[in-house]
C-alpha cells in the first residue's frame, strides 16, 4: 500500500498518510465502514450504501472528542440542513461507533443532518480514501465530496489537525453534486 511520508501535522510532527491520494475526477474507491443501529448492532456500510444513489458527504477527522472535530461534525451539520433529502452526508472516524452514537445523541451537539461511519474495524476508508495516520492508526482530517454515479467531485486534505477545512468549498461542491 502506497505512504505518501509528511502529508500531514499531527501533534506537532510531520506523519505519513496511507493510500493513494484521491483528487476530483476519481472514481470512490469501495470501503467498509460501520454504523451502530440501536436495536440491530454493528452493521456494515459499503460506499454504494452510504451513496443510496444521492450526492454525499464525508467529513474526516482524527476524533470526534476532540475540540476541532467536534467543530467540524456541528459546523457542517448546521450548514447541511439546507439539503436536508437531497444528499447523505457523513463523519468518518475511527472512534467506535457507540462512542459516535453518544456524540451525536448529546443534547449539547444535536447532530441531525448527518450520520457516523467507523473506521475502526478495517481502516478500509483510511487506506482506501489515503487519509489513514500511519504513525498513530488514525484518520487526518479531510473532506470528500462524490455524486450520485460515485466520482469524486471535491477532495480536500487539510495538511495540519488543528486546522479546518474550507466549509464554503465543500458545501459548494456537494450543493453542485446534489443537482
Amino acid at each position: 500500500m502506497e505512504k505518501r511520508a509528511n502529508a500531514f501535522n499531527f501533534a506537532g510532527k510531520q506523519v505519513s498518510l496511507v493510500g493513494k491520494e484521491m483528487k476530483a475526477g476519481d472514481k470512490a474507491p469501495d470501503f467498509t465502514c460501520h454504523k451502530f443501529v440501536p436495536g440491530t448492532g454493528l452493521v456494515p456500510v459499503k460506499l454504494g450504501d452510504a451513496l443510496g444513489g444521492k450526492a454525499t458527504l464525508f467529513s474526516v477527522v482524527p476524533s470526534l472528542d476532540t475540540p476541532v472535530c467536534s467543530t467540524q461534525t456541528q459546523r457542517f451539520n448546521q450548514e447541511l440542513a439546507s439539503l436536508a433529502g437531497k444528499a447523505n452526508c457523513y463523519t468518518v472516524s475511527m472512534d467506535l461507533p457507540f462512542a459516535q452514537n453518544r456524540f451525536c445523541g448529546d443534547a449539547t451537539h444535536k447532530i441531525e443532518n448527518l450520520s457516523n461511519l467507523s473506521d475502526y474495524m478495517d481502516r478500509s476508508f483510511g487506506q482506501a480514501f489515503g487519509v489513514l495516520i500511519d504513525e498513530a492508526k488514525i484518520l487526518s482530517r479531510a473532506v470528500f465530496v462524490v455524486d450520485k454515479n460515485g466520482v469524486i467531485t471535491y477532495a480536500e486534505y487539510v495538511p495540519e489537525a488543528k486546522a479546518e477545512p474550507n466549509y464554503a468549498k465543500a458545501l459548494e461542491a456537494l450543493k453542485a453534486a446534489a443537482q
